[in-house]
């Protein structure tokens, strides 16, 4: 069973699960789009009600990481005179020993919740087309594309599902 523990980003076991998250990008990134480039998450983005980052286990061993991080109100697609209150899901990730037990799944539903929690009526990420697997999982989760939100030099696709 999949358990989640809150920790800063700056904690040493979230520190090496996104390196190693790292590596495998810049390991599989597409040579046509350029070297892949790594941004460490600033942690006061990361800290509640602005965002979280989790560690998910399965029993004790440290399995994947996410987070969430507040962007703000978007009006673009809000109902009229209310703006939408925008969450962002990044550096969600699965240990390869891991894939294909529904974890990413697991990880993403639990985001979402936590968005939820701190009043987001809407998330959003950007990926990138070579994790096909990763574009399968926000598709069947609920996820369109969009137009790009943000200038992600790593990312070619952009995904919102709106929350209720």
């Amino acid at each position: 069973m999949w358990s989640f523990a809150d920790v800063a980003v700056t904690d040493a076991v979230a520190h090496r699960m996104l390196s190693d998250y790292f590596a495998e990008r810049s390991a599989g990134f597409p040579a046509a789009q350029g070297a892949y480039r790594t941004a460490f998450p600033d942690p006061g983005q990361f800290v509640p009600p602005r965002g979280v980052f989790l560690l998910a286990y399965d029993d004790e061993q440290e399995a994947g990481c996410g987070g969430i991080r507040e962007l703000g109100a978007d009006t673009g697609d809000a109902a009229p005179g209310r703006a939408a209150v925008r969450y962002e899901i990044k550096h969600l990730w699965v240990s390869p020993r891991f894939r294909g037990r529904g974890l990413g799944r697991a990880i993403l539903s639990e985001l979402e919740h936590r968005a939820r929690g701190f009043g987001a009526t809407e998330v959003v990420l950007d990926t990138n087309a070579s994790l096909e697997a990763a574009g399968r999982l926000y598709r069947t989760h609920g996820y369109e594309e969009i137009e790009p939100y943000n200038d992600n030099p790593n990312a070619t696709d952009w995904f919102r599902k709106m929350l209720a």
